[in-house]
């Protein structure tokens, strides 16, 4: 019979997480532990995020599949990735740097992530007026290595006209997607944007507003997922059905621990593995539940163990690969 328990954690963060949605500084959560007769420890990430759609029941129950699929795996010999999508085990992922808000960053923190070999970098958009960002952008985007893009995400900061205008001055940038750019998306809205510019309009929070027809008639070229909204297995499925339906899928974080963090990162290896994903959060932690997994020229290091291969803080750390 396995045994439970909850571990809250409360761990700040290095500056204010902001989004048009709202801003954090610490991150609350609890990780589940759950043994097994055998001897073995598999672990979930409760880590709500009520804006996005992520409340307590939501995050638990993630949580609680991770676990059960952690132990699961485990038994199985297998990467979690492995054990999800039936491929050999990823040695590392392609990851955009996370950024927080265009209107904080700074340029050495620009610079520290160009140093570390990221070539996506992540902001936060539709926090100040359109042509004051427009304008900071564009200065960032010549600071940036030949072949770098720009990843932009709105969370839903727009109306349909600003949205227009400001992915129209996007087209002479290097800009590689603008996630939810609308506050109220509507599919033929999505369609007119997505049809106006050379890059990819994505949706993420917003995907069960859209109904059905969303996979049947896309309006955009790439869909965002959030494991701990979907569940992992919930995750999974919507990635095989828009993978069906012609999306790109990108696996992103809702800012989980290093723990959540590695579970997503596993979805990532077994529903897109040759794209760049959201992963890259867990340096926004002062500290953290566990061992990150190591970024070595902008590629997040699989830990190559059996199950989800998290190692809580003080316990053994795992002998992550080198990246290729």
């Amino acid at each position: 019979m396995n045994t439970a328990d909850w571990l809250p954690y409360a761990l700040p963060l290095h500056a204010c997480w902001q989004t048009s949605r709202g801003s954090t500084a610490i991150r609350h959560g609890r990780l589940l532990r759950l043994r097994s007769a055998d001897g073995r420890t598999g672990w979930g990430d409760c880590a709500p995020l009520p804006e996005f759609g992520i409340d307590d029941t939501r995050a638990s129950a993630f949580a609680e599949e991770c676990a059960q699929l952690d132990l699961t795996a485990q038994h199985a010999g297998l990467p979690l990735d492995t054990w999800l999508g039936g491929q050999p085990p990823r040695a590392s992922l392609a990851v955009n740097a996370s950024l927080g808000s265009l209107a904080t960053v700074d340029r050495q923190q620009l610079a520290t992530a160009v140093e570390a070999g990221f070539r996506v970098f992540k902001f936060k958009v539709g926090l100040a007026a359109p042509a004051d960002e427009l304008r900071q952008l564009a200065a960032l985007a010549g600071e940036l290595p030949a072949g770098s893009q720009l990843r932009l995400d709105a969370n839903g900061a727009w109306l349909f006209n600003d949205a227009r205008d400001f992915l129209a001055a996007c087209r002479e940038l290097p800009v590689e997607a603008c996630e939810e750019p609308l506050r109220d998306p509507e599919p033929d809205q999505l369609a007119r944007l997505q049809a106006a510019v050379p890059f990819a309009i994505a949706i993420d929070e917003s995907l069960a507003r859209l109904g059905a027809d969303f996979f049947r008639h896309p309006p955009v070229r790439r869909l965002v997922i959030k494991p701990a909204r979907h569940g992992l297995l919930g995750s999974m499925a919507i990635a095989l059905r828009a993978r069906a339906a012609g999306f790109e899928i990108v696996i992103s974080s809702a800012l989980e621990s290093s723990c959540g963090l590695l579970a997503c990162a596993h979805l990532a290896a077994a529903a897109a593995p040759e794209m760049v994903h959201g992963l890259a959060t867990a340096a926004w932690f002062v500290c953290d539940t566990g061992m990150p997994a190591p970024i070595e020229n902008g590629r997040l290091l699989m830990p190559g163990l059996p199950g989800i291969g998290f190692c809580r803080v003080g316990e053994d750390a795992p002998a992550f690969r080198t990246a290729p």
